[in-house]
Parts: C-alpha cells; sequence; structure tokens
C-alpha cells in the first residue's frame, strides 16, 4: 500500500454540461499523466466509438475530444492509500475538491466510471451537486467480461441523451 495523490488536474472548460468521473489514476495513466492511459482501458476507444470520431492520438487529442462534447473529466478520489492500479485496495479515500469542477462549468449530469467510482460519488460529492449520477460499467481492463461493443453501447445513450436518461 501507498499513499497517493491525484497527479493531475481535472478536463473542464465554461461549455461542459457532463461530468464523467472515475475512482483513481492507475499507475500506467499516473505514469504517462492523464487519465485512462493503459492501453488496454477502453475509455478512449468507447468514446471515439460513441461520437463517431477518430481514437485520439495524444492528450492534447484527447481533451479537444472531450471538450468538443462538451464533457469534463476527473476523478473523485484527491488522494488514497492504495495498492497497484487496483480499485479493490483503495483505503482512506480523500474526495475531490468539486468546486474546481463546479466553479467552470454549469454541469447538468454526471456519469460515473465504475461502482468504485459511483460509491464514492454518492457518499462525498452527491450532496455537494446536488444530482444523482448515473453509473456506467467501468472501461478498465479489470472489467474483461465486458467487451468494447457492450460498452459503447451502455454508454452511448449517457452520453448522448441531452436530457441525462437512458
Amino acid at each position: 500500500m501507498e499513499h497517493v495523490a491525484h497527479p493531475f488536474a481535472p478536463v473542464v472548460d465554461p461549455n461542459c454540461h457532463t461530468l464523467i468521473l472515475g475512482s483513481f489514476p492507475s499507475v500506467k495513466s499516473r505514469k504517462n499523466a492523464f487519465y485512462y492511459g493503459h492501453p488496454q482501458n477502453r475509455f478512449w476507444r468507447m468514446l471515439a466509438a460513441v461520437f463517431q470520431e477518430e481514437l485520439p492520438a495524444d492528450i492534447p487529442a484527447k481533451k479537444a475530444l472531450l471538450l468538443r462534447h462538451g464533457i469534463a473529466l476527473w476523478d473523485v478520489i484527491a488522494s488514497c492509500e492504495i495498492h497497484g492500479s487496483s480499485d479493490a485496495s483503495v483505503r482512506n479515500a480523500v474526495p475531490v475538491d468539486i468546486a474546481q469542477i463546479t466553479e467552470i462549468a454549469d454541469i447538468r449530469r454526471v456519469i460515473c466510471n465504475g461502482t468504485l467510482a459511483a460509491k464514492l460519488y454518492s457518499k462525498h460529492l452527491k450532496p455537494i451537486m446536488g444530482m444523482e449520477a448515473l453509473t456506467a460499467p467501468s472501461t478498465s481492463p479489470a472489467n474483461a467480461a465486458w467487451s468494447l461493443d457492450r460498452l459503447t453501447g451502455i454508454w452511448q445513450p449517457l452520453l448522448t441523451n441531452t436530457e441525462g436518461r437512458v
């Protein structure tokens, strides 16, 4: 177990209306200094498929894809004790200061990438945000039971329904 602080800032601008929250960056993401950096994570492939765009090749292209579609991206945990990249090992999670998002953007929909993000959102951030979060299956390689097509099928209506409901 090591104590780790979240190493990078949220992606957000004033045009964002949807916030996607993960739990905490993986070892590979921390090494690559950006979200969903493990090559087997399906997040960027899923997002490109949902919006019928090319797979973004680098961090500026990933940020541009998100912001072009009004999506802010961050994690629920600001710091925690964690073993490797395992969500199951997270202990003593400290939530992020969600005002770093809400002071910039008028968020109208929150989508949690996986169950730990949803659980911690409900506990720590929902009282501040004042809205329920939608929970989507994790795009992590640890969630191998879900194919890219299945993930895209679930995520697409969450991301494209302007009312924020499925």
